[in-house]
């Protein structure tokens, strides 16, 4: 049986490419994108799979914290599944801009659950993320699991955290049937040029310096975006209503070995790199536990770091007309710390 699902932020980067699994994955169930099309939510980023007569996969210019749009498009196409990743996600942003991160990821989400209670949904999905734990010593064996407090350190993470509250607390309170999925660092084609990977191919790829931040050993772990969306997916459809499950790789790597991956696979000097300073409360390490995940669902990452990180500086070197235009649009240089 066809189901319609809301896709919210369905123009940026994990959002796109999750209409786009689901579309091929699904291809008898409709996908409604809403977007608010910021400077990194892009309409190109769909455009082999959207259809402007209204066809399977369609895409609506609106904001989450419309709670009048979100009730009309969840009446209107009859939406059975809410999956929100509409969020405001530059950690760097969040500390010149801190309002704008707690009024789209706490009152946003707020607004569209609102929406969703009102309305009536059978699933409502929130994209969350590991960096609401806080962070991690770069020498501690353990990891987040589904158990561990909330300690946010950033704009950004605490605003993460917010929403994730609110998403609980009508779970509890309401009745909507909610699940959330925290993720570790995603990377793949169509990640806007200010996060780490794209920023250090499309600058290697222009001959450019890399600017590592001076903690160049701080780790994170890195997940490929469509071992991502395989994730949401399964969660879609085993995942028990009301619980939380992690996505993460397992697989850790710093800033200075991603740099020196990107150089290594496009042929360039060592010297490339350059040292900036760390910017405000920059986490030193994060870390999930997937095992409830893999263990209740069966899922498993299926792309490998290192072919991850090959195909995708492959994607940017192959579509610079993608991201060319993009240059210089991000509100934030990450050489401006001081």
């Amino acid at each position: 049986m066809s189901t319609t699902l809301l896709v919210t932020g369905a123009a940026g980067f994990i959002g796109s490419n999750f209409v786009r699994y689901w579309h091929s994955s699904h291809p008898g169930d409709r996908v409604v994108g809403l977007d608010s099309l910021t400077y990194a939510g892009l309409r190109e980023n769909l455009a082999d799979v959207l259809d402007g007569s209204g066809g399977l996969v369609s895409l609506v210019h609106g904001d989450i914290r419309d709670r009048e749009l979100v009730e009309s498009l969840l009446r209107e196409h009859r939406v059975d599944t809410v999956v929100n990743f509409a969020a405001e996600s530059h950690n760097s942003l969040a500390i010149l801009r801190p309002g704008d991160f707690f009024s789209t990821n706490v009152m946003g989400v707020q607004s569209l659950l609102e929406a969703a209670r009102t309305v009536g949904v059978g699933r409502f999905h929130q994209i969350s993320t590991c960096e609401v734990y806080g962070d991690l010593d770069l020498a501690d064996p353990g990891a987040f699991t589904e158990d561990s407090p909330y300690l946010p350190r950033t704009p950004y993470n605490a605003a993460k955290a917010g929403g994730d509250h609110a998403v609980r607390a009508y779970g509890y309170t309401y009745d909507v049937p909610v699940t959330i999925t925290n993720c570790s660092n995603n990377y793949g084609p169509y990640q806007f040029p200010e996060k780490v990977i794209p920023l250090f191919v499309t600058r290697a790829l222009q001959g450019q310096e890399l600017p590592l931040y001076a903690s160049t050993k701080n780790r994170r772990e890195w997940l490929h975006v469509l071992d991502h969306c395989r994730a949401v997916e399964a969660v879609l459809q085993g995942g028990r209503v009301g619980e939380t499950y992690h996505v993460g790789s397992g697989v850790e790597a710093d800033i200075e070995t991603i740099a020196d991956t990107i150089l290594a696979e496009l042929g360039l000097p060592g010297s490339l790199k350059t040292i900036v300073p760390d910017r405000p409360s920059h986490d030193r390490r994060y870390l999930l536990d997937s095992s409830k995940l893999r263990t209740e669902l069966g899922w498993a990452p299926e792309i490998e770091f290192t072919d991850g990180m090959r195909s995708t500086i492959a994607w940017f070197r192959d579509n610079e007309a993608w991201w060319r235009p993009l240059i210089g649009r991000s509100p934030v240089q990450e050489t401006a710390w001081k």
